[in-house]
């Protein structure tokens, strides 16, 4: 079977989304002093004390404007949680957050949604990406949270980690 890499908001997309996010709003950053929000620069769960922000997101929308693809109504935004200031990156090159219900979304390279899967954890996520990538028409595929929706992060075919990410 084959390795899936979780790739975090790219390094040049964080820092325009730490100035002004994607729905135009400056993030107003705070000191987390319960931990445990998943950051989406680093693709680890917030730690007590540690300055992040609540920021809104449009992965397909980004992806779009770099590919040329036009989602049309599938562009969406959302909420992601980040560090107020540039980190590390994740350490790693696994999947991120596989302990808990999640949605594999499949896109075609025009951006549409093709279809998603529920996953119930760590152990069904390499099938239901294996059975996504199986498809021709996918492009790329989002990990998003099933209580609330929101983006997680992307895996693409055959696609190494980016420098920077």
């Amino acid at each position: 079977m084959e390795h899936y890499t979780a790739h975090p908001v790219p390094a040049a997309t964080l820092k325009e989304l730490r100035a002004t996010d994607d729905a135009g709003r400056a993030p107003e950053p705070l000191t987390d002093t319960e931990g445990g929000a998943p950051l989406r620069c680093c693709l680890r769960r917030s730690v007590p004390g540690e300055r992040i922000a609540l920021v809104s997101y449009a992965p397909l929308r980004r992806w779009a404007a770099r590919t040329g693809a036009d989602p049309g109504a599938y562009d969406e935004q959302g909420p992601v949680f980040v560090h107020a200031e540039e980190c590390a990156g994740p350490d790693g090159d696994g999947l991120a957050f596989t302990n808990a219900h999640r949605t594999v979304r499949r896109y075609s390279a025009e951006g549409h949604i093709l279809g998603g899967r529920l996953v119930g954890g760590a152990d069904e996520f390499a099938p239901a990406l294996q059975e996504a990538f199986d498809d021709p028409a996918v492009a790329l595929v989002h990990v998003r949270a099933v209580e609330y929706g929101c983006f997680l992060y992307e895996v693409r075919r055959g696609w190494p980690r980016p420098p920077g990410c």
